[in-house]
């Protein structure tokens, strides 16, 4: 998983509405790249919504947020539907980003091990350097982390 002060690796990906999109296309702009899960899931609704009832906020500071998950584009497409969802979430059916990101692994729930998405969040400045990880989210405020973990880096 890189940490904070690497660059941020390179990604493209399809969206809920089939349009690729990558890193370069936020060059310039501070970009909250978060990894969730799975869509319709009650801990990952709670995230995407709370990032939606922020959004005007998020924006106003100059953030723009892209989800990403190992769901289908069909499934991504339901969801951001559903839930008015106004930012691009990145159907990685293969796993690349996750896998580049490190957040795919081993997981635990009731004692029992799986694999999956381990729902992360990187900060990442106009120069594409990562100034912050959420390892744990907070999924009810992690609107106001986000803009807290921006304003807290040094100029």
């Amino acid at each position: 998983m890189p940490d904070a002060g690497s660059s941020a690796p390179a990604f493209s990906g399809t969206t809920q509405h089939g349009k690729t999109i990558s890193l370069e296309d936020y060059a310039g702009k501070k970009l909250a790249l978060y990894f969730y899960p799975r869509d319709n899931t009650p801990g990952c609704t709670i995230q995407a919504c709370n990032l939606r009832d922020n959004y005007e906020s998020l924006g106003r500071e100059g953030i723009a947020i892209v989800g990403v998950s190992d769901d289908s584009v069909e499934s991504h497409d339901k969801f951001a539907t559903g839930r008015k969802l106004p930012f691009p979430l990145i159907a990685d059916t293969e796993r690349i980003i996750l896998n580049s990101y490190g957040v795919y692994g081993e997981k635990k729930m009731y004692g029992r091990k799986y694999m999956g998405t381990k729902r992360v969040t990187f900060l990442i400045d106009e120069k594409q350097i990562i100034r912050k990880v959420f390892k744990k989210p907070k999924v009810s405020n992690h609107s106001a982390e986000i803009i807290q973990g921006f304003s807290d880096e040094d100029p």
